[in-house]
């Protein structure tokens, strides 16, 4: 019979887990700016929880502002963020409603859906394919 864990081995492991989730998200914006002002910006950019820099596609930025209405603009923060939980591996998350309408208003998710409990979650193929569609405006975040 194998030996069971002990409770110092899996706060190691839980501790050890939480290191490389944050190692992951150190690309993950950490101020996230509205696409009205990053529309302003000669280099758009914000920096990262890591402390990098995070370059925003211009082009990605002007087929947003020609799709989107300047009330959703001045309120949509980029990048948009898509987050993992473990619990439910093959779906990703938005917490955020400007995101949810910008993505109807683009076609990208169907205009009936809705938040429920703060969260709307989506299939990851098509998380992928929207991540791939907008780059830099769009990430994924390990909750």
């Amino acid at each position: 019979m194998p030996d069971r864990p002990s409770a110092s081995d899996e706060s190691t492991l839980l501790r050890w887990m939480r290191l490389e989730i944050g190692r992951i998200n150190d690309g993950v914006v950490s101020e996230r700016k509205r696409l009205s002002r990053l529309l302003r910006e000669e280099h758009p950019s914000s920096v990262t929880k890591g402390g990098n820099r995070h370059d925003f596609d211009r082009d990605v930025l002007l087929r947003l502002e020609q799709a989107l209405p300047e009330a959703l603009q001045r309120r949509l923060r980029l990048p948009i963020l898509f987050y993992f939980d473990s619990t439910v591996p093959d779906s990703f998350f938005l917490a955020d409603e400007a995101a949810v309408q910008a993505l109807q208003n683009l076609s990208e998710i169907s205009p009936l859906r809705r938040m429920q409990g703060g969260r709307l979650w989506i299939g990851k193929p098509l998380v992928y394919a929207i991540v791939n569609r907008y780059p830099t405006a769009m990430q994924i975040v390990m909750h």
